[in-house]
């Protein structure tokens, strides 16, 4: 009989001509609405290939120049990096009372940096004073990082772990080892960072958009990047917070949380993430109705609603295939695949899921014909789902596809070509 593990098969010749296609061609019509986040969508697309081992072979000298030039290009002159050209109106014309108008912002500069890193770049030509100044200016009294600066150097931007992971990652890449460098150049508030990391941790273990709000695994993955970009991880490192520390409270909780989004139900597309104000209109209780026909407490009616099963409490047959979610109740959803497992490597505990299942799920229901990954089964592939659907592969030894080192989300080899950059070391300064 043949084993179920060993059918399922990572089709990399499609994955790599998805990427390239996506890479040297125009991208669908669909990402019209997405051309002021280019830089993110080039890390998803370079990241990818890089991960396929087939970044390398498939770039001319040339190619890789204009690429890193185009990178530079979107370089603001008073620190970070714009998310794709189309606002710059020149330096000659930029001015302190303009330069609001063509801002860089948070997750571009991290992706900018990211992108240079894996094309090989050494960052000299990154204005690593003026960068990190300006990322001081992101931050909020409470510790949160905004997106942009608007006029008059307001932060705009919702208090959001995505900004805050990224203002981290940027901060750990630029510093280096090099206090003595540096030591003229204020450093954000890391302890004010952190605090606001913790205070996200929701009551069932996971970590919400801001503090009081709903677990997300997306947002659970930024927080524990977020400190271990600070130094908070391992648990023996010198600024370990609580909920790195197995056996703590917070610790706990956030295992078996993220244990329980490994899910079954795929088989609908969750086409639409946010509650569907029809669905809830047909959905809703007459609770006038049910003052007079129901006699129990509150707390004995919600017990009593139903709940998607976890896949510990589906019959084998079921458990061919079990991705994960990002919230309780909802379907399982490709991304989630590395935004739960990443996270379970930084903490060392990937043993609490099933692989097998996770792998055949992604290859067998969101794998998509013409290369990529899918968000659900039955949807076309997008960059997104499918760079993160191999980054969890990297993560799990899957052949063909490169380690992946959870906290950058790239390649070990990445990390690694950061942080043996003279610079970064210490051992050669850079301006």
């Amino acid at each position: 009989m043949t084993n179920p593990a060993e059918s399922a098969v990572l089709r990399k010749d499609r994955q790599v001509k998805y990427f390239l296609r996506c890479l040297k061609t125009f991208l669908p019509h669909q990402y019209t609405s997405t051309d002021s986040s280019r830089m993110t969508l080039a890390f998803f697309t370079i990241a990818g290939l890089d991960l396929l081992g087939s970044l390398d072979d498939n770039l001319q000298p040339s190619e890789r120049k204009g690429y890193i030039d185009w990178i530079y290009h979107c370089q603001v002159p008073s620190g970070g990096f714009r998310g794709f050209p189309g606002t710059i109106f020149g330096d000659s014309k930029r001015n302190p009372s303009n330069e609001c108008w063509d801002p860089a912002n948070v997750p571009a500069t991290f992706f900018a940096l990211m992108n240079l890193i894996l094309l090989g770049d050494d960052l000299s030509r990154v204005k690593r004073r003026e960068c990190l100044r300006w990322l001081c200016s992101m931050q909020r009294e409470d510790g949160s990082f905004g997106e942009v600066l608007a006029p008059e150097g307001k932060i705009e931007g919702s208090s959001d772990l995505r900004f805050c992971c990224c203002a981290a990652g940027v901060r750990y890449i630029l510093r280096g080892q090099d206090a003595d460098y540096l030591r003229d150049i204020e450093d954000i508030d890391v302890n004010s960072l952190i605090s606001h990391i913790e205070a996200c941790q929701s009551f069932d273990g996971g970590f919400s958009v801001s503090p009081l709000n709903e677990s997300h695994a997306g947002l659970t993955y930024c927080a524990l990047a977020s400190l271990s970009f600070l130094g908070c991880t391992p648990p023996s490192a010198p600024h370990a917070v609580p909920v790195v520390v197995p056996g703590t409270a917070n610790f706990e909780n956030l295992i078996r949380w993220l244990a329980w989004r490994q899910r079954t139900e795929f088989k609908e597309n969750d086409e639409n993430d946010n509650e569907d104000e029809r669905g809830r209109e047909r959905e809703r209780l007459n609770f006038d109705e049910l003052k007079e026909s129901d006699c129990r407490s509150i707390d004995e009616k919600i017990s009593s609603l139903p709940v998607l099963s976890t896949a510990a409490e589906r019959p084998e047959e079921d458990l061919l295939w079990a991705g994960f979610n990002g919230r309780s109740n909802k379907l399982v959803d490709t991304c989630y695949s590395f935004w739960v497992t990443g996270t379970l490597s930084i903490l060392d505990r990937l043993n609490v899921v099933n692989v097998d299942p996770n792998r055949r799920y992604l290859l067998e229901k969101t794998q998509h014909l013409i290369g990529g990954f899918a968000k659900c089964a039955g949807d076309p592939p997008d960059l997104l789902h499918s760079y993160l659907g191999l980054a969890s592969f990297g993560l799990f030894g899957e052949a063909g596809i490169a380690t992946v080192d959870p906290t950058f989300c790239t390649s070990k080899r990445a990390r690694h070509h950061l942080e043996s950059l003279p610079w970064w070391t210490g051992s050669k300064s850079q301006s």
